[in-house]
């Protein structure tokens, strides 16, 4: 059951689009988030949020963005992901209905998931490799998690404009 107004899930989908696959695509190519791109989706949330939700909503869910922050420095400092993912995923987290956060966790394995098993495959493709020389994902062996976590937010949003209350 998606908890998110459908009405500003599309409004946000709109606007938190081209950042999250701005955050893909730079993490890809220079395995980092860069803050700008941070500050650009948090602000979308804090403009297009407060037009579009319930003042009470809209409050209570920047306490989202606040705890993700914390536990993603925590996972950070212990090497689970970068400190880049840790901000882009605390800046997605108003974004997400606390009613919805199981299907959202959910879907982020899923496109995760997903995600790994394409970028391993593209990186393999010599054909690839030829048409992005200067792409780091494809030297190191972290994963771009940007590839994850921007897609997991279109693909959320999009699910709450067609399904959202």
């Amino acid at each position: 059951m998606m908890t998110q107004s459908a009405h500003a899930a599309v409004w946000l989908l709109i606007f938190a689009t081209p950042v999250a696959l701005y955050v893909a695509w730079t993490d890809l190519k220079a395995m980092r988030i860069p803050n700008m791109a941070v500050v650009a989706l948090l602000a979308v949330y804090l403009v297009v949020g407060l037009i579009t939700l319930p003042l009470p909503v809209w409050g209570w869910s920047l306490l989202h963005f606040v705890v993700v922050l914390v536990i993603g420095f925590v996972i950070s400092l212990t090497g689970g992901f970068g400190a880049g993912d840790a901000k882009f995923a605390a800046a997605m987290a108003p974004f997400v209905a606390v009613g919805d956060l199981r299907l959202f966790l959910v879907l982020l394995c899923a496109v995760s998931l997903a995600a790994f098993v394409v970028h391993r495959a593209m990186r393999a493709l010599p054909f690839i490799r030829r048409a992005t020389p200067d792409w780091q994902s494809w030297e190191r062996k972290e994963f771009p998690f940007g590839l994850a976590l921007g897609p997991s937010l279109i693909f959320y949003l999009a699910l709450a404009s067609i399904y959202g209350s």
